[in-house]
């Protein structure tokens, strides 16, 4: 029981990042097509300021969710980093470089390095999510072996784990755009909204596409997993399709504003995410005998990962309820500068900074307590645990 409550806290873990941390990689790939520097600016403007704000507050879901998953179950967690080093390591040096893209692109002031800065930002804004999605078509094949010693290039080479790449960029340019387009409504901007409508439109039917062409791999690939999909976690599978559609109309038919449209398409989302963890209950790794009650960790410490779970989200759980609100209502990063890459342009143009030098909102407001949250917590479970 401790086991199946801890996975699904995982699984959480797993849908706040895709649903919010998705959409700021998405916001890359819309920056990577926006075009040159005059046509793409507006465009580029919008995602920046949307992103400024949270978009460090949003891999605290990552943290917790590898925390989580090394604590309660080693022994998978030792199997997929060891078999999956490769394309793990290309996603985190994806964030890296992404992060890196993002912030000093608003603070340099020579053109050529500035728009590299940018390319920097919008590919690795691709990178993170592809290989992170062939992680989990790795997996989901059972192409991870519970002793597995060594990396294996062909456990994420593999047309399933290829599709789940593709499959999780254009879920994220998805989620992205949808969420945009509402941006630039509230904004009143006619033009922004046309535009993202029409991206929003794209990305929803690649990604249907997409996620057709992953399931019809997985009854030639994986029997078992197209077999639960299509059985137990038939109810989710159909949500996420009734909600990819339902957003579909929606944009046709102009309704972007309020927070409804943004929430059908995250629940669409984190639907795929339910759906493949309800089709893999309770195997951790296909094909081998590893569940998650013979692969966690002892009864006590998973017990104690609910309790300090549910610490930490009414600690950390108000903070973002926070920042989201504000950020809905235009009350964070007055003071960021937004630097746009336009010809013969001597430097960003910077807002005026707020007093103390620190913008309103600034980045690290709510990230460094969070993660020092769930690193206090990590070490009060691995105190129990060495008892």
């Amino acid at each position: 029981m401790a086991a199946a409550a801890v996975g699904g806290i995982l699984l959480a873990g797993i849908s706040l990042y895709a649903v919010l941390g998705g959409a700021d990689f998405g916001g890359g790939l819309w920056d990577l097509l926006a075009g040159g520097a005059q046509r793409g600016r507006r465009p580029r403007g919008l995602i920046d300021e949307s992103i400024t704000p949270v978009w460090e507050a949003n891999h605290v879901w990552l943290v917790f969710d590898l925390v989580i998953f090394w604590t309660a179950f080693p022994v998978a967690f030792a199997a997929v980093m060891t078999v999956l080093a490769l394309p793990l390591w290309l996603a985190v040096a994806g964030i890296v470089l992404r992060g890196a893209g993002f912030a000093f692109r608003k603070e340099l002031t020579r053109l050529p390095i500035r728009r590299l800065a940018g390319a920097t930002f919008a590919f690795s804004s691709l990178m993170t999510p592809f290989f992170m999605g062939t992680v989990i078509g790795a997996i989901a094949t059972g192409a991870v072996p519970a002793n597995g010693a060594h990396a294996s290039l062909a456990a994420w080479t593999s047309p399933t784990a290829l599709l789940a790449g593709f499959l999780f960029v254009a879920a994220c340019g998805y989620l992205a755009a949808v969420y945009l387009t509402g941006e630039a409504q509230r904004r009143g901007d006619a033009a922004l909204r046309a535009y993202f409508t029409h991206r929003a439109q794209a990305a929803a039917i690649v990604a249907g596409a997409l996620s057709l062409a992953t399931m019809a791999e997985l009854h030639t690939a994986s029997p078992l997993l197209f077999g639960r999909l299509t059985g137990r976690a038939l109810a989710l599978v159909i949500v996420a399709a009734v909600c990819g559609l339902a957003v579909l109309v929606l944009l046709s038919i102009g309704r972007t504003t309020g927070a409804a449209v943004r929430m059908i398409a995250a629940l669409g989302v984190a639907a795929v995410v339910w759906g493949w963890g309800v089709a893999r209950y309770p195997v951790l790794l296909p094909n081998t005998g590893v569940t998650l009650s013979n692969a966690g960790a002892p009864d006590d410490i998973l017990v104690a990962i609910v309790v300090l779970f549910i610490v930490a989200a009414a600690l950390i759980g108000p903070s973002f309820v926070l920042l989201y609100a504000l950020q809905g209502r235009r009350m964070l990063g007055e003071g960021e500068a937004v630097a746009v890459a336009v010809p013969g342009a001597d430097g960003p143009r910077r807002p005026p900074a707020a007093p103390g030098g620190q913008p309103p909102g600034g980045r690290g407001g709510i990230t460094r307590p969070a993660v020092v949250t769930v690193v206090v917590l990590t070490a009060l479970v691995r105190r129990l645990r060495g008892r």
